[in-house]
């Protein structure tokens, strides 16, 4: 009977830069057994020596008590020869070979590495870059694989011995921590002002940097995935300073707090937005503002809009700034928000910093360790008790998603807003980092860079690629120039953003679904703007039930900053004259109200468009909420924010429904959902003095009515019981968890986004397993 088992072990998952050698180094030591372990491209690797008892419960329990940040997709185990020796070692990672091991997010200050930047005893107090195995910098500092300190912008940072020690010492908490330092080796942080820029001297930069705060003084502050700009969010004149100097309109800025006893006197937490908001991700959470007026919060910071955008500190830097137990009073409420213009992407590089960010920040903080790859702050809200990720960033990516179906290496170029990409092979797919709209050139290049990286560390090689159906879309172009003879599938954007909705729910795409996809824009199949769509739908194809009846939209995108223009379009479509009481006329000037009336009558420069969000942006200027938007939704949010404060109970309202018109002599084609008689209901209401909040409320409740009633007609007609629920205006809550409940009560099952975003930032997703169906149908055929 053999004493002595020998086993090769494969980790793989996200298992490395978590601290996952030193936990194997410690259960096989522990469990008295030899043999090594080390970094592949493929995962972790171990082989493993001793009584066959021992060798089993290291395999068995191996994943079950990995390291709290490790996720572990599978543990292949099989025997190899005994090879005798005594010891465990953890070896030289090996290079060579395809990537298939997993890197992991940036995670937030871990509560060990607080403790001990807030204790004067340890060596690391005060240290600006203090990290270990469980937290601090990952997929931002990663240059390749496998993940060890040479492949990483840390590589420049010899350790000096007591860091050394400290990573070779397998019972310490930095043991093999890449990014583990010390004030005695790096990085160092400086505090530049003055035209031109030049080191401030004679003070501590965080404390002068806390200083200037204070002062007013809006700073750039390098973190782990760029540059943000902050100024003391309880300043009014440092708020609107920020505002006109980012341009950035009316367009709420994220908050950062010092704790959470902050933020309770501003806003409304449950456990799910706490559980969020002191994770390991550190999201941006959108939560509710208190009823009160928030006091200690400038009202520039979110005008008008019903929530605020708030984070907790994830970096050393955060919590120094704000401030430590005992430091002296400082703001603890600043402004973060993006280093950069409004449309540009954020800022990374350091001379990039000081040229880009000249005119925006008094001074910069800034340290370096340099930013490999961009990451923006990731945004989520919580809906019906289940996270709603509207942006999917920092503390997400690069983690893959679990696809339902093996596809091939396919590459998804997303969108031309919230741009994202998708790398997919077998059953994995990674969603990039939020790249930005692509207009600006400087984003194509960012998305450039972000591609190569993501290539790299995935060793996805696409053999496919997909992009919107829209001619003029930059992503697409460039899909088509970087095709080089590899298939180039076009996807038609409601199509993909129910199939990014059925892959995150895990759907094979055996059964169609009843895609409900309300957003902006989408280019469709007829050449008009689509956007309240009614799809039957799987991976392989698409058949359009209904969909919101077509109005012009006049001007292009002159109707989606001035929502008036699109109330006047949806009030002439409906026949309903344009009297000078109406919100809407009043506030059109005269000169343009003439200008539109002919462009209307001729037809001149005006695209059809079914688009659900232009009718919210019609409604909101008809009822007097809001006539210009200064940032994409801003009309639509407001009326959400409106309607949050009109009575729940109130009901419909009468003549609030859409009239549903089928395809003309019995053709074949979609119904059409007139919205005519709840604009007619509106306009009664606003000439009978009706509170703006009862008409948005009652204009959500009757948008959740045709959902409903759209639905149990197509399952009538057609069989489907599954609705997915997706597009942009599915991030207000109030209309999700309306529909939702209508649909519930009509005993569908309910599909909507959690861990993807509904808007473009998870178009991707969708687009890779379309273009996946198309490429093994053509496979077949």
């Amino acid at each position: 009977m053999e004493t002595v088992e020998r086993r090769r072990v494969t980790v793989r998952g996200v298992v490395q830069g978590v601290g996952f050698r030193p936990y194997v180094y410690t259960r096989a030591t522990g469990l008295g057994l030899a043999g090594h372990v080390t970094n592949t491209p493929e995962g972790v690797v171990a082989e493993v020596e001793g009584a066959p008892a021992a060798v089993s419960e290291f395999c068995d329990r191996l994943a079950a008590e990995a390291p709290p940040l490790a996720v572990v997709d599978a543990v292949d185990h099989r025997r190899v020869p005994v090879a005798g020796g005594t010891g465990f070692s953890i070896v030289a990672s090996r290079t060579g070979g395809p990537a298939r091991t997993l890197v992991p997010p940036d995670v937030a200050t871990c509560a060990d590495c607080l403790a001990e930047l807030a204790d004067p005893a340890d060596r690391r107090h005060r240290h600006p870059f203090i990290t270990c195995t469980h937290c601090g910098p990952r997929f931002t500092i990663v240059t390749g694989l496998p993940y060890d300190r040479a492949h990483t912008t840390m590589a420049a940072f010899p350790m000096c011995p007591d860091c050394a020690r400290e990573y070779a010492d397998p019972a310490d908490r930095r043991f093999h921590a890449q990014p583990v330092a010390c004030p005695a080796c790096g990085p160092r942080l400086r505090l530049l002002a003055g035209r031109p820029p030049h080191e401030v001297t004679g003070t501590d930069p965080v404390a002068g940097a806390r200083s200037m705060l204070a002062a007013g003084a809006i700073l750039a502050v390098k973190g782990i995935g760029g540059y943000h700009l902050a100024c003391d969010a309880s300043r009014p004149g440092a708020v609107a300073e920020l505002r006109r100097r980012k341009a950035r309109g009316d367009k709420p800025f994220a908050l950062m707090a010092r704790d959470l006893a902050d933020l309770d006197r501003l806003v409304r937490t449950g456990p799910e937005e706490r559980a969020l908001l002191t994770g390991a991700a550190r999201p941006i959470v959108l939560l509710r503002r208190r009823a009160e007026a928030p006091a200690g919060v400038a009202e520039a910071v979110a005008p008008r809009c019903p929530d605020l955008g708030v984070m907790l500190p994830y970096t050393p830097v955060h919590h120094l700034l704000l401030g430590l137990p005992g430091d002296p009073p400082g703001p603890r409420l600043l402004v973060m928000t993006s280093g950069n213009l409004s449309g540009e992407p954020i800022v990374t590089d350091d001379d990039e910093a000081l040229d880009r960010l000249a005119g925006l920040a008094d001074a910069w903080l800034t340290h370096d360790r340099p930013i490999h790859v961009p990451c923006d702050d990731s945004v989520v809200r919580v809906c019906d008790g289940e996270p709603l990720t509207v942006r999917r960033s920092r503390g997400y990516a690069p983690l893959p998603v679990a696809l339902p179906l093996p596809v091939p290496a396919v590459l998804a170029a997303g969108g031309d807003l919230k741009n994202t990409f998708c790398l997919g092979e077998e059953r994995r797919a990674w969603l990039s980092a939020h790249i930005g709209d692509m207009d600006d050139l400087a984003t194509q290049y960012a998305r450039e860079r972000a591609e190569r990286q993501l290539e790299s560390i995935t060793g996805v090689g696409p053999a496919v690629l997909a992009a919107d159906l829209h001619p003029g879309y930059r992503s697409g172009q460039r899909a088509r120039r970087d095709a080089a003879g590899r298939p180039l599938v076009r996807v038609q954007h409601h199509h993909a953003h129910i199939a990014s909705a059925m892959a995150e729910h895990g759907l094979d795409g055996g059964r169609p679904v009843i895609g409900v996809a309300f957003d902006g824009t989408g280019y469709g199949d007829d050449g008009a703007v689509w956007g309240g769509e009614f799809l039957l739908a799987d991976y392989a194809g698409y058949t359009r039930f209904a969909h919101l009846s077509y109005v012009p939209l006049p001007g292009g995108d002159a109707a989606v900053h001035r929502p008036y223009r699109m109330a006047l379009s949806q009030l002439r479509a409906a026949g309903i004259e344009w009297t000078p009481d109406l919100p809407c006329v009043a506030a059109c000037p005269p000169d343009e109200l003439r200008v539109l009336r002919a462009q209307l009558e001729r037809n001149l420069n005006c695209a059809r468009t079914s688009s659900m969000g232009r009718l919210f942006d019609a409604v909101s200027s008809l009822a007097g909420v809001c006539h210009r938007s200064g940032y994409e939704a801003q009309a639509a949010i407001e009326l959400e924010n409106a309607a949050l404060t009109g009575p729940a109970d109130d009901g419909p309202g009468p003549g609030y429904a859409f009239a549903l018109r089928p395809p003309p002599d019995g053709a074949a084609g979609a119904v059409a959902a007139d919205p005519a008689p709840v604009l007619a209901a509106v306009v009664a209401d606003v000439r009978a003095g009706t509170d703006p909040a009862r008409i948005a409320h009652r204009f959500h409740t009757a948008v959740a009515g045709l959902v409903g009633e759209l639905c149990v007609l197509a399952r009538e007609r057609h069989g489907p019981d599954t609705v997915a629920l997706t597009g942009g205006v599915f991030a207000n809550t109030l209309l999700s968890s309306a529909c939702a409940r209508v649909l519930r009560e009509r005993d569908f099952t309910v599909l909507r986004h959690s861990r993807i975003p509904p808007n473009d930032g998870g178009l991707s997703l969708g687009q890779l397993m379309v273009a996946a169906a198309a490429h093994a149908t053509d496979h077949h055929s």
